[in-house]
């Protein structure tokens, strides 16, 4: 889909705020509300936009842990890496998975309310799911950048 100015415009204005009125978003941009929605609606249907969500504060809801884990797989086959996705996505404390080129198979980004349960969750969830060779891990001691989203510019 080619996006012109305009469209990268409410991108950008919809990625910093999306709570913001049509209205709002359309002065923003320079375009009267209908237009401006059309678009809107227009990104929406072509999947540009994939939804609205609320940035939440891991650490105020009983979650001050991140850990990244490492996983590599005993096996490659689509059906083994299909299996390790769909356990993966039913457990709520693994909040991104995202396979990689490499040795490593997956990288997890994991939450946690405090190392013991992080310990737990390790040994009983993810150490033993099928197929799993190694996991290895590395807790989050500072976040510096936090910054969801794509450069639109």
């Amino acid at each position: 889909m080619a996006l012109d100015r305009i469209d990268r415009q409410i991108l950008g204005h919809l990625q910093d705020d999306g709570r913001m009125t049509n209205v709002e978003l359309a002065d923003r941009v320079g375009l009267t509300a209908p237009p401006c929605l059309r678009r809107v609606r227009v990104l929406e249907d072509s999947g540009v936009i994939r939804g609205y969500h609320a940035d939440l504060d891991p650490a105020t809801l009983g979650y001050p842990i991140t850990v990244f884990a490492l996983v590599s797989l005993k096996s490659q086959a689509e059906r083994d890496l299909a299996a390790f996705e769909s356990h993966v996505a039913n457990i709520a404390e693994i909040r991104e998975c995202h396979m990689l080129s490499g040795e490593i198979d997956y990288i997890l980004k994991i939450v946690a309310s405090d190392l013991p349960s992080f310990q737990e969750f390790l040994t009983t969830h993810l150490t033993p799911a099928p197929n799993v060779e190694s996991v290895k891990t590395s807790l989050t001691m500072r976040t510096s950048k936090h910054q969801p989203g794509v450069p639109v510019g």
